[in-house]
């Protein structure tokens, strides 16, 4: 039972890194997409720090490109859900997922295989955005506090890689992909991110607090050493280790979702 075991576990593995290369291979070819998914965060970093920097309160003792880097970096990863999203659906649509669904492959393999591509392009989006808050003046005072951070920030998009493909399967429609992105923009705006969850009314505070993506960017300042709200809560006084919590979380939830929604596909 062992050894049939770890035949399949092989094999799956094997058939999701196929997937992974094929979507790497597809970025190759269309070099400019994976340049423009680099460049568009960079730019609407610029804008926020250079149009609105001066008009926006932070905390004491700090400088608006320390304080907004972090956000941004959680904002980028957040963005990445949609990105996830509109691959699933664009393979449906053009009959790949039923191509694969059709071949001799573990259920999971083209799912992992996803992931796996769409991490790969995330680290690189992130690895852009770094070198532009290094160019900006941002920066983190230890190396290990920086690679902890860096950690948090690409679980959080593992998460929502799972959740983006959930999405995807449900929907099979690209307009479906629309309705998402408008919705990025709320979620990323209520949290921790640009405004400090005190300033807003008490339930959207809570709220603000309770979001997932505020957790990551708080523990991410923390780790750091940027300035950030802080906070009383407990979830504020908590924010690394919901930092972890969080994704583990809606990785377990939507992993398993998205491998027996793909299974009953069709059926």
């Amino acid at each position: 039972m062992i050894v049939i075991a770890e035949n399949r576990l092989k094999w799956a593995l094997a058939d999701g890194w196929t997937v992974a290369r094929r979507d790497l291979i597809h970025w190759a070819n269309q070099p400019m997409t994976v340049v423009f998914g680099v460049i568009f965060p960079v730019m609407i970093t610029l804008a926020f720090g250079y149009l609105f920097g001066g008009a926006v309160q932070v905390p004491a003792g700090t400088n608006y490109f320390t304080f907004l880097m972090p956000g941004m970096y959680g904002m980028t990863m957040l963005f990445g859900l949609s990105a996830t999203m509109m691959a699933v659906t664009a393979d449906a649509s053009k009959g790949v997922t039923d191509r694969f669904r059709s071949m001799p492959m573990a259920p999971s393999a083209v799912l992992v295989g996803r992931a796996v591509a769409d991490l790969l392009n995330s680290v690189l989006v992130l690895a852009g955005l770094l070198a532009c808050g290094l160019a900006v003046g941002w920066r983190p005072t230890t190396l290990q506090g920086a690679l902890g951070g860096v950690g948090l920030l690409l679980l959080l998009r593992f998460s929502l890689l799972w959740a983006g493909m959930y999405l995807g399967l449900i929907t099979k429609d690209p307009g479906g992909v629309v309705v998402i992105q408008t919705l990025e923009f709320p979620i990323g705006f209520l949290s921790n991110a640009f405004v400090a969850p005190g300033t807003m009314p008490g339930w959207l505070g809570v709220i603000s607090e309770w979001n997932p993506l505020s957790s990551t960017v708080a523990a991410a300042r923390h780790l750091f050493g940027n300035q950030g709200w802080g906070g009383d809560s407990w979830i504020a006084q908590h924010a690394v280790l919901m930092a972890v919590v969080w994704p583990l979380v809606i990785t377990v939830v939507f992993f398993t979702l998205s491998v027996r929604l793909y299974q009953r596909l069709d059926r």
